[in-house]
């Protein structure tokens, strides 16, 4: 499967269903030049993900939402609950590691994790780790 292009418009719709990587990028970004055949390639070898990219100068408001400062980002979702954002450029091996520890996850903790979590954070209560630190 080839990389998409994802706007703010079809942001939900892209994150919701399945894994999704979100390459966020810039065309004058030197590193972001060295990831992208690194990320086309790996979409080529992976068609049960989606692989995405954000023009964050195209798409500034988009890139905003997700508070955005360095780039090359990568973002990772499952099934619509977001994973993971790491600036730099992953070599392919770390690419690949990272895609297979995703399909590996068991999604009902992640989503108990996620939405005890949520919850925590509308409530105001500070958050905390497995073994009670706060964070």
């Amino acid at each position: 499967m080839a990389t998409t292009t994802m706007t703010l418009d079809t942001h939900d719709q892209t994150v919701s269903d399945g894994i999704v990587l979100i390459d966020f990028w810039a065309a004058w970004c030197g590193p972001c030049r060295q990831f992208a055949p690194v990320f086309e390639a790996s979409s080529e070898k992976n068609a049960d993900v989606t692989f995405a990219k954000v023009d964050t100068e195209d798409q500034q408001q988009l890139a905003a939402s997700y508070g955005i400062s360095s780039i090359p980002t990568l973002v990772v979702y499952r099934d619509g609950i977001p994973l993971m954002a790491q600036p730099g450029a992953l070599p392919a091996p770390a690419l690949d590691s990272l895609i297979e520890q995703v399909r590996g996850l068991d999604m009902d903790e992640v989503r108990k994790q996620y939405d005890e979590a949520k919850a925590a954070q509308e409530s105001g209560a500070p958050q905390t780790f497995d073994d009670g630190a706060q964070i």
